[in-house]
Parts: structure tokens; sequence; C-alpha cells
């Protein structure tokens, strides 16, 4: 067993006790979390390309009124289902178009996920194992960093959590039968929402992860407890409405929708998106901080001592199985982006709340201790070391003065985590034996961990100018505001902010990319070619344009007429007149 002892030391007596934070502490806790969590979301401008991506499809949604066809800058866009468009078309709504409302369905979809967590640790093990699993999963590097960026992947792992929560809650032996069935139905409209988030990875992942389970446990009876039936009732009735809906409208949404975008996604590498098949450890083991040794030194005995319970059930070893497939099935895709393997990180953060309660108090110590430790030589070469390297990595792009001016927050962001994390180890330390104190210690480290990431996160408005088109756009039109009527470009290129801050499509020239199903659809919503865009722009009484530097300067060589009114490294913002 995990205590290692025989006969039971006092510390692992201590931790398998009774013992179980107060509500007050819970509420404190709760308190701290949520104020953390949320603290960041208007302190920076959208950045190319997912979040003005998102952002835009949800702000023409909600200014079109048409919920059935996604659009991005006004043209048909099927990458993905419609369900994070309609939460954000509806904040949009009832808040306004801002950056806080753009981001605030994956903010609360990842802290969604950690009270699912949550819920899930209580029902199998108390209070405690559900305040560790939420604590764990609040300041998971991966989980509560992605949960601040506009991208779909917090809704769907928001999702499939709360449809991994509820199955394991379902498959208690002290559940009774009818209840078991209404927590498979809750799991069935978890998996819907994961469907209506980003597809059929909604329940490919699931489902995968049972399979894997059986394959491992030969546990074959909990097919039997799955209702599968009534279950499928629920999932399609939540899913099928929209599809159908979005089918009969366009032609063109099941072959894109259901080819193009999820199998040959995954068999191809035609989305440029390819990867070695260890693209994912060092990711992995990044977003698993701070909590990595624990779980890397405790994952066997989580497998060995998750002995199944009278159903033959082990929620340990299927947490352990939906992670590894996880892992694996996008390790052998041919489109690989960080962000995908965030679903696995809620299961592992359950186990990690498991070995947290019970691993001895020394081991633990042990564990923790080169983790702070890294911390705080990392906060300590950065202090000292940041601003003389630093002007080494700049680029044209990315000036020397805007690195010089981000290091600022990422010293300020490593000094509080270490210093949480050498506070929290004392506290723990001191009073090791103590449960009390081994939850106030690793608290207080976690806590300082997620206050230190949203320092970096707000830090990362001085790289905007860069990602964002909010500044230039707003210089451009220091002058005068843009004509209402007056046609704006984007030439041979696609800054996915521009149209949110324009608050209107832009007319695409000579670019295709992820637009191109769209252009296909609508070609006159377009222009195809250099040539008949320059014959277009010359005919306007008046109009602007965005474009590279170079193709500027290639443009007025040519002797294109044209007015700048504002410029960055990336672009160019200029008028017809």
């Amino acid at each position: 067993m995990l205590a290692m002892s025989a006969p039971p030391s006092p510390e692992a007596t201590e931790a398998s006790s009774n013992w179980a934070p107060s509500p007050r502490g819970l509420v404190t806790l709760f308190i701290a979390l949520s104020i953390l969590w949320f603290a960041t979301l208007d302190a920076r401008r959208l950045v190319h390309p997912d979040e003005g991506r998102y952002a835009e499809i949800a702000r023409e949604m909600a200014a079109t009124g048409d919920w059935v066809t996604p659009r991005l800058n006004g043209l048909k866009y099927f990458e993905k289902p419609p369900l994070q468009y309609w939460l954000t078309a509806a904040a949009f709504r009832v808040f306004g178009v801002h950056e806080w409302t753009a981001r605030l369905w994956p903010a609360l979809a990842g802290f969604l996920g950690v009270l699912a967590l949550g819920a899930a640790g209580y029902a199998l093990g108390g209070v405690t194992l559900g305040a560790y699993a939420g604590v764990v999963l609040a300041t998971t590097l991966w989980h509560a960093g992605i949960a601040q960026i506009v991208t779909l992947d917090s809704g769907l792992s928001f999702f499939l959590a709360l449809g991994f929560s509820a199955l394991v809650i379902a498959q208690r032996a002290e559940t009774p039968a009818n209840a078991r069935r209404t927590w498979m139905w809750v799991a069935s409209a978890a998996l819907a929402g994961a469907t209506l988030s980003k597809g059929l990875i909604g329940i490919v992942l699931p489902g995968g992860a049972l399979v894997v389970y059986t394959a491992l446990t030969r546990d074959f009876a909990i097919w039997r407890r799955l209702h599968l039936a009534s279950s499928l009732v629920v999932y399609l009735a939540l899913t099928a409405p929209w599809f159908i809906a979005v089918a009969r409208a366009n032609d063109e949404f099941v072959r894109f929708f259901f080819i193009h975008e999820h199998f040959e996604r995954f068999l191809t590498t035609g989305h440029e998106r390819p990867g070695s098949w260890h693209y994912f450890v060092p990711w992995f083991a990044v977003g698993m901080l701070p909590w990595l040794t624990v779980l890397l030194y405790g994952v066997r005995s989580a497998w060995r001592d998750g002995v199944p319970n009278a159903l033959g059930f082990s929620w340990q070893r299927f947490a352990l199985s939906w992670a590894a497939f996880v892992f694996l099935f996008f390790s052998a895709s041919g489109s690989k982006l960080q962000s995908y393997i965030l679903p696995m990180f809620p299961p592992l953060a359950l186990v990690t709340a498991f070995l947290l309660v019970h691993l001895e108090a020394r081991k633990l110590t042990r564990l923790m201790l080169p983790l702070v430790a890294a911390g705080s030589a990392v906060a300590l070469g950065l202090v000292v070391a940041y601003d003389r390297y630093a002007p080494a990595f700049a680029t044209a792009r990315l000036p020397a003065a805007v690195l010089i001016a981000f290091g600022a927050y990422l010293k300020v962001a490593a000094i509080i985590a270490a210093a949480g994390g050498i506070a929290g180890l004392v506290v723990f330390r001191n009073g090791r034996y103590s449960p009390k104190a081994r939850f106030a210690g690793l608290t207080l480290q976690a806590l300082t961990v997620l206050a230190g990431l949203q320092v970096a996160i707000a830090g990362f408005d001085r790289l905007s100018p860069m990602r964002s088109s909010s500044a230039i756009l707003r210089s451009a039109q220091q002058a005068a505001a843009f004509a209402a009527d007056a046609p704006f470009y984007q030439v041979a290129m696609y800054d996915q902010t521009v149209p949110f801050y324009l608050r209107r499509p832009t007319r695409i020239a000579a670019y295709r990319d992820e637009l191109a199903l769209g252009i296909d659809a609508e070609p006159e919503k377009q222009v195809p070619t250099m040539a008949a865009w320059i014959a277009e722009w010359e005919s306007l009484a008046q109009g602007y344009a965005v474009m590279e530097p170079a193709m500027h300067a290639t443009l007025a060589a040519q002797g294109v007429p044209m007015r700048e009114l504002a410029r960055d490294p990336r672009r160019v913002v200029v008028s017809r007149q």
C-alpha cells in the first residue's frame, strides 16, 4: 500500500484519519481560487490566431443572429461545432463585446472542470480527496493556463472531465441502481457537450479509454452498467438537432466536417502540424507541474492499490487508462498541437490527489523539494540574467524592448511561485505528521503557483503588439475613424484579430488557407488575385487595407496608390486616399 510501512508509521496513520478541511477553510479556498482564476481575463488584448478566430466567429453569430451556420470573416466556417460560439455570442449579447467576454467561457469551463473533479473526489473519498482533487487540477499548469486563452480545448476538457466524473461516481459500489442510471445520463449529456464543442473526439476519447481499461483489467462487467441504449438517446437528443440543421442549410458541411476535419486531420499531415512520436512528452511534463514528481513516483502504486470495488471497478485504473489513451491517441495523429492532450489532466489530477492524501509525509517532502529548488533557481536566474541575455533572442518581429518588458512580469511571476513553494514546504515540514499542515502547505504552494502563472499571463500583453491588431488599428485611426461604408482589405494575409477589433468582416485578397471552404462556397466575398485587387482598389474613392511590410514595399514600387496610416514590425495599414 502507499503508506509503505509495517506496522503503520505515525504519519501514515495520521494521513489516513478522518480529518477533513473545515467548511470555512473550503469557502476561503474557493474564493481564493476564484479570484486568481478570473483575475486577468480583461488584462490582455486578443492575439492571433486562435483568440481572434474564435472570438470573431462568436461576434458575427451575435451580430447576425444566425445560430446554425458559423462564419469567420463573413465566410462559412465548419472546422468545429458551435457550442462555444453559442455561449460566447450569448455573453456578447448580454455583457457586450470585450476581451473578457471572449475569454469568459474557456475560463468558466476550466473552473467548472475543477468543481466536477472535486465532486468526483468527494464521492470517492470524502471531503479531503475532493478538496485535493480540485486544488491539484486548478493549479496544474496546462489546465490553468489554457483556460485563460480563447481556444476550444478548455470547453472540450470540461465536458470530458464531467463525463469522467459522472462515470466514476456511477460505478461506485455504493451508488444505487437508479442513481447509477441517472449518473450515466449525466455522463452522456457531458459527452454531447464535448461533441458540440470539438466534434467526434468527444466520444472517441472516453470510448477508447473504456476499451483500454477493459483490456488491461478484464473488467467486462462495466459495459452492462453503462445503460448504453438510454444513454445513446440522451446523447443523440442533444447533438443531432444542430448537425441536421446545419447539414440541411449547407450542402458542403457533411464532407468537410466529418471527412476532412476528422479522418483526414488525424491520418494525414495536411494541416501542417506534424510531430514526432514523442512530441507530447515535454508538454506533458511541463503541463503537469507542480505535481509531476508526485505523479511519476506514485503512478505504479496508484495502479496497484486501485483495488476493484464490489462491482469490479477501479477508478484509479480507469483514470490512468483514460490518460494513457488520450496521450497515445494524439501521439499517433498526423496533426499535433500542444493543447490536444489537455483532457488527460483531470483524471491524472484525481490520481495525484489520491497520492497526496496517502503518501508518507517524509516521502512527499522529498518529492516536492526538487521542484521547489528548481523553481527557486529559475527565479534567481531570471532576476540575474534575463535582461542581459534576452536581447540575443530579439528579431525584427519581436524587438528587444518588448522582450525586456515581458521579462519584468516573468521575474515577478517566478519570485511569487518560488517564495510560495518555499513557504508551503516549510509549513508542511513543520507539521508533517499533521494532515492539516499537509493540506495547508501544499495548498499554499499551489495557490502561489497559480498567482505566478496569472502574473505571467498578464505580462503577455506586452507581446500583443506583435500578435494583435488592436494597437495598430487604433494608431491608424488617430486622425480619423475608418469610414464605415469603405471596404477594409487584408492583402495576401489574414490576421485573425483584425475583424474582431474592426467589429466587421474584412475583404480578403489573394489568400485562401483555412478560409478556402468559405471562399469556394461564396467566391464573390473575396478577391482571387493581386491583379484583381489592384484594379478594384484603384477604382475606389476610399478604402483601407492591411498587409505585410514586404508586400507594401512591392506595391509601392509598382505605383499602387496608398497612404500609410500606421506600421509595426508585422503589418502596414494604408488607405486609398
